[in-house]
């Protein structure tokens, strides 16, 4: 299979520089979104489908997406084989082929399209389906399943846990059990107990937390509790009220579009999050959990260091860190992260492309 781009003023415009990207890579895909944005344009889409012998395609139903996925316009060939999206706003793209009519499916890469362009994608040429490439739906719990199992191997340079990033724009829901065994599965790994042990020895050098005394004794209150901090802000915050708020508490990653777009992306998770059905909704999961764990950790730290006044500052600041969490998920972590997905799974298929 095989697509191009080019990239033409309309009539009547200055001419602009040609943009020929990178061929696409196919991929199958089963997820389809329904409603229709609303946002009108001034540039057009069109291009042409074929089969494997050169001969167009009558009837083949096409969709244009968002970054994020979401259904933009809908056309279908004509009798020629020829498509054409019209009124289409400044942004970034993919087409989308679901597979039908014997054919196999098809996306094509992201592209930008410009204002008041004429952006042509010639020939998208799609195979006969085979067995192996028809739609398989099973239960979002187990493609859910296969998605955590998967995000479970991934860690940043080979060592650092980074289950929390999911690289797969459309994953499935995670149930409430899947969301404790995940937080549980994070915070046991054992980078952390190491982690609480340089947490400790730093704190029990600068003397933090005073009334925890010297010595081993201590060394020790100060490990438990930096180990209690880390605990109850893992199960509150990626469990406890993300299972009763049906909220998700992964970042999920953009990858596409411009750096401005995905800047934006990255810093609106210190206030947002992904609902269970796959709506944006404020991040309050975050917040409680943040706030829940300060408030039970004045029941262990010394009367000296417990305060509500800090418990919510502490609060604000870790919102601000959730932002730079953000950036370095959109811009860093993939480079850096071992056993990131290709690709990725659908939350429909459950299909990891190649």
């Amino acid at each position: 299979m095989s697509c191009m781009f080019v990239a033409l003023p309309l009539w009547g415009q200055n001419q602009a520089a040609l943009h020929l990207p990178d061929g696409p890579t196919p991929q199958s895909t089963s997820s389809m979104a329904i409603a229709q944005a609303t946002t009108q344009g001034d540039s057009t889409l069109s291009g042409m489908i074929l089969d494997t012998a050169g001969a167009s395609i009558v009837g083949i139903a096409l969709h244009l997406e968002d970054v994020a996925g979401k259904d933009i316009r809908q056309a279908s060939t004509d009798i020629d084989g020829k498509f054409t999206f019209g009124k289409v706003a400044s942004g970034t793209y993919r087409v989308v082929v679901l597979p039908q009519n014997g054919f196999e499916g098809y996306t094509t890469e992201s592209f930008d399209v410009g204002s008041q362009e004429a952006v042509a994608i010639y020939a998208i040429t799609l195979g006969i389906a085979s067995a192996s490439s028809e739609v398989t739906v099973r239960p979002t719990e187990i493609i859910a399943a296969e998605q955590i199992k998967a995000q479970e191997k991934q860690r940043l340079i080979g060592i650092l846990p980074n289950y929390y990033i999911s690289f797969v724009h459309d994953a499935a829901p995670m149930t409430a059990k899947q969301k404790y065994g995940l937080a549980l599965h994070e915070f046991l790994d054992p980078t952390r107990f190491a982690g609480t042990a340089i947490v400790a020895g730093v704190e029990q050098a600068n003397n933090s937390y005073a009334g925890y005394g010297s010595g081993a004794a201590g060394y020790g209150k100060r490990y438990a509790a930096a180990y209690g901090d880390g605990l109850f802000q893992s199960i509150l915050s990626h469990a406890v009220f993300p299972s009763l708020l049906h909220q998700d508490p992964r970042y999920f990653y953009q990858g596409t579009g411009t750096t401005k777009s995905r800047a934006l992306h990255a810093i609106s998770f210190a206030v947002a999050v992904r609902n269970d059905n796959g709506h944006t909704a404020p991040n309050y999961s975050y917040l409680l959990g943040d706030i829940g764990a300060g408030m039970i950790s004045n029941l262990y730290y010394p009367h000296a260091d417990r305060g509500y006044g800090l418990v919510f500052t502490n609060a604000i600041i870790s919102m601000g860190g959730r932002a730079a969490g953000g950036l370095l998920h959109e811009f860093l972590d993939k480079h850096i992260t071992k056993n990131v997905p290709r690709t990725g799974t659908s939350s429909t298929s459950g299909k990891i492309q190649p």
